[in-house]
């Protein structure tokens, strides 16, 4: 109990009311500051969370948690793989596919697109193309039928509807007596998918792989093999040990190899928006500087009288400490109750601002979503409180310092 009337003068000063108004003025404003500042960081470090969960759905919809691919591109005996990553706790399917750029053409309309063949029932279990068509089905796609599926920005930006044909010209060639001439051959467009992500979108086509064999010159070998994992956060553990499994001359890929760039620009911009709302914190802490400084002047008399009364610089240092602890606490706590509010009721706080300036603040056509995504994480909570005690405390020792180094007979001249 060393400081126990420490706290006791420190917990009197904050709540007394003080000569000077404001000086109370200026502690509401820390207070406030702080508050603000930790709410401002909670709830958009939570919106950006839900963004990246958003958008990591969405890319994860149509690219595979592992990608399995013949080293010189072609994977001849991909039945063997498949059977071998089967044997993987972890591994939960398995699909073969090809993969190649080719050109659509639509009348005098064409497009570069990723073309990639597939076994339908098998695509289903590695991705999920089949809740996200907005006309026709995936397994409408059958072999030497010639069906294509389309990203629905590739049918717009080709004008074509379900039962169209369109002309697909791949990059190998064919030797006729007329000459060299590209490989084309006439789908029809039995489908249409949107998974809301515009590179998907606007770029990939599905038809099935014996079509793809057939157009490409593959014979019976494909591409390569996608997986789904249990956990696709294990993708990397499960790379390295399916690479002691897999009996074939293939290379494996996680998706946060074929995605890594995006990704890391998405962390990048949650850091450094973390770093400009610390900001907020530390004009805060900074303002807690003045208003003890302020408070200071203002208590000269009585922490003279209680220097000559025994009052050690330590003890008179404890007590401005205590003080600005008071404050910090409060502006925290509030911070976190708004925050973690604003987070939970994150849509709901949009549709209100949507409705009172009458416009959609997220445009579905621009942004690909229609929402407000929004995750808590408990483990940012305490991060930003944790950066904000720290802050705030440690701008309430040159207040206190300076408060330990009062004359007392300077102070009591003209008392």
């Amino acid at each position: 109990m060393a400081l126990s009337y420490e706290i006791l003068v420190g917990l009197r000063y904050t709540r007394a009311k003080r000569r000077n108004h404001f000086i109370s003025f200026i502690s509401l404003i820390s207070i406030v500051i702080l508050a603000l500042g930790v709410t401002a960081l909670i709830a958009v470090l939570s919106v950006m969370n839900g963004f990246q969960t958003e958008l990591r759905t969405s890319i994860l919809s149509v690219v595979s948690h592992v990608q399995v691919y013949g080293m010189d591109g072609n994977l001849s005996d991909w039945e063997t793989v498949v059977e071998d990553a089967r044997t993987h706790p972890d591994v939960v399917a398995a699909a073969p596919f090809i993969e190649a750029q080719s050109m659509l053409m639509a009348g005098r309309t064409a497009r570069g697109v990723i073309v990639r063949g597939i076994l339908p029932t098998l695509e289903d279990t590695v991705a999920d193309f089949s809740s996200h068509m907005t006309a026709g089905k995936l397994d409408a796609l059958k072999p030497g039928e010639f069906g294509i599926v389309l990203g629905s920005e590739l049918a717009r930006g080709l004008r074509v509807q379900p039962g169209d044909k369109v002309t697909l010209v791949a990059p190998q060639t064919t030797v006729t007596p007329a000459g060299v001439i590209p490989r084309m051959r006439s789908f029809t467009v039995t489908g249409i998918f949107e998974v809301g992500w515009y590179e998907y979108d606007s770029g990939l086509a599905l038809i099935d792989l014996q079509d793809a064999q057939r157009l490409y010159n593959r014979g019976d070998s494909v591409s390569g093999v996608r997986l789904k994992l249990q956990d696709l956060f294990t993708s990397a553990r499960v790379i390295r040990e399916l690479a002691r499994i897999i009996r074939a001359d293939a290379y494996l890929a996680d998706w946060t190899r074929s995605h890594a760039s995006f990704f890391r620009a998405i962390q990048i911009e949650k850091n450094v928006m973390f770093f400009i709302l610390s900001l907020i914190v530390l004009v805060a802490a900074l303002s807690l500087v003045s208003t003890l400084v302020m408070t200071v002047i203002d208590k000269e008399a009585d922490i003279a009288i209680l220097r000559t009364l025994g009052a050690r610089p330590g003890s008179i240092m404890a007590i401005f400490i205590v003080q600005g602890a008071v404050i910090v606490l409060v502006g925290i706590a509030l911070g976190i109750i708004g925050g973690v509010a604003l987070a939970l009721n994150a849509e709901a706080v949009m549709s209100f601002f949507e409705g009172l300036l009458g416009t959609q603040i997220l445009a579905k056509d621009i942004y690909n979503i229609s929402s407000l995504p929004s995750e808590l994480q408990w483990k940012d909570v305490w991060s930003v409180s944790g950066i904000a005690l720290v802050l705030a405390l440690l701008a309430t020792l040159y207040p206190s310092w300076r408060a330990a180094k009062i004359n007392p007979a300077e102070a009591l001249r003209y008392e």
